[in-house]
């Protein structure tokens, strides 16, 4: 009895570590096999085969998303392969906007590839976006553009652009900015070719026909369908300004100039003074040599006593008359006669 009984529970035991045993082996192999997506894509009327599945997760690919996107696009009805998804996966690619992308432009019945779409996606666009702005154009607003008439008067223009987006010039084209860089220059151009701010303000679509006639959206990812004139604002008197500040110029230049011209006639009134002052100091010195070549010509006998006195008369005459003409003595020797 105590065998039998023995015996029950080492059956007992073993069955439960071989329970145990199977159930780790199980766990290991849901581990490593992705049964559960294999299944989920069973049922959903996608074949993957297991071995694919494996061989996706060594090359470290994440197998749910890539597994849900395709599924999604068999049951849209798309003609895409599970390569081409795997293949976009590793080269960085979004593959859930691929195929998001390419079910929205089969369902509004827009031409778009798989090859395109991957394409698009690996440049750096979204895909997904771009097939959205296609069917459901956007508006771009643009800011407040300043333009100046012939007339000198600034204009603030703000525009609304509506633009669709070009699937077949995503990959390489230009974008937002471009258009409304374009756009300003376009209402740059419009706005200082007329006559008067006036005109512009009477005949606000001029600057849409005329932007519009322009091709601004070539070389671009959108097409430009409309341009509006949202708002015009009436800014400064440029012109006017600008004339204001020529004057300003011109007066601070005239201004230089006189006073360069004054300037120059300081230094030349300082000229004629120092010369003058020289002059007067040669004349000083050659009256002071007077009185001693008198008295040697008075020694050597080369004048006379009557001759001296005659001389003495007529400066004695000359003084007088000076002094009755109101002249003031320059001579110096008049002066030490005097004194």
């Amino acid at each position: 009895m105590a065998i039998m009984t023995l015996a029950l529970s080492v059956a007992g035991i073993t069955a439960i570590v071989v329970a145990v045993v199977l159930l780790v082996l199980l766990a290991i192999i849901f581990s490593l096999l992705p049964i559960r997506i294999w299944f989920r894509a069973l049922v959903s009327g996608v074949k993957i085969s297991m071995t694919r599945l494996i061989g996706m997760r060594w090359r470290g690919i994440k197998v749910i998303p890539l597994v849900d996107a395709y599924i999604s696009a068999k049951k849209a009805g798309l003609d895409i392969s599970i390569d081409e998804l795997e293949s976009h996966v590793l080269a960085r690619g979004d593959v859930i906007k691929v195929v998001n992308a390419l079910i929205s432009a089969h369902s509004a019945n827009m031409e778009l590839t798989a090859e395109t779409a991957r394409a698009i996606d690996l440049a750096g666009r979204d895909v997904l976006n771009a097939v959205k702005v296609s069917v459901n154009p956007k508006v771009i607003e643009t800011p407040a553009i300043s333009a100046i008439a012939k007339n000198g008067i600034e204009l603030r223009v703000k525009a609304r652009v509506t633009v669709r987006a070009n699937i077949t010039r995503l990959i390489g084209g230009a974008g937002e900015d471009t258009i409304i860089a374009r756009i300003g220059e376009g209402i740059v151009t419009t706005v200082g070719s007329a006559e008067s701010h006036k005109d512009v303000l009477e005949n606000p679509d001029a600057i849409s026909k005329t932007v519009l006639n322009k091709g601004l959206d070539s070389g671009t990812a959108y097409e430009i369908l409309s341009i509006d004139i949202a708002d015009i604002d009436v800014g400064r008197n440029i012109g006017a300004q600008l004339q204001m500040d020529q004057a300003e110029a011109d007066k601070r230049i005239a201004e230089a100039k006189a006073e360069e011209r004054r300037a120059m006639a300081v230094a030349l009134e300082q000229e004629m003074k120092a010369k003058t002052q020289e002059m007067k100091a040669l004349v000083i010195e050659a009256e002071s040599q007077v009185p001693k070549a008198m008295a040697q010509a008075l020694q050597k006998g080369k004048l006379g006593v009557m001759d001296y006195y005659n001389m003495q008369n007529v400066m004695a005459d000359t003084n007088m008359r000076n002094a009755i003409g109101g002249v003031e003595e320059s001579s110096e020797v008049n002066k030490k006669e005097k004194k």
